[in-house]
């Protein structure tokens, strides 16, 4: 999608100091944090909502998980604990539609 700003980030058109790279997936800051930690885990291939999934794509859910977790180790919030958020459409609160996850940590969550 030439207009979608992860798919730019993904491939490299808009420079960002990523965490975590591999084929499938980017993980970055968020710029505009709601926690002291907050990544966002962005698959590369372009699936705009959770619901968009194909079976051919289920296994980047499980990727997405293990790297989230991986993530959440090296920034010191998997022991105390941390969220993983996927925000579906508008009502579900999802601003860019390219599908990505929110790990949150750092603080405590009510």
């Amino acid at each position: 999608m030439s207009d979608c700003i992860f798919c730019k980030l993904a491939s490299g058109e808009i420079p960002a100091a990523k965490l975590y790279e591999d084929s499938d997936l980017i993980a970055i800051r968020d710029v505009k944090p709601l926690a002291p930690v907050h990544i966002l885990i962005i698959t590369k291939k372009h699936i705009p909502t959770l619901l968009d999934l194909t079976e051919a794509d289920m296994p980047i859910i499980s990727k997405i998980i293990k790297v989230a977790n991986e993530l959440a180790k090296k920034e010191g919030v998997a022991e105390p604990g941390f969220r993983v958020v996927i925000n579906v459409n508008e009502e579900g609160g999802q601003k860019i539609f390219h599908l990505h996850v929110h790990l949150l940590g750092g603080m405590h969550f009510d």
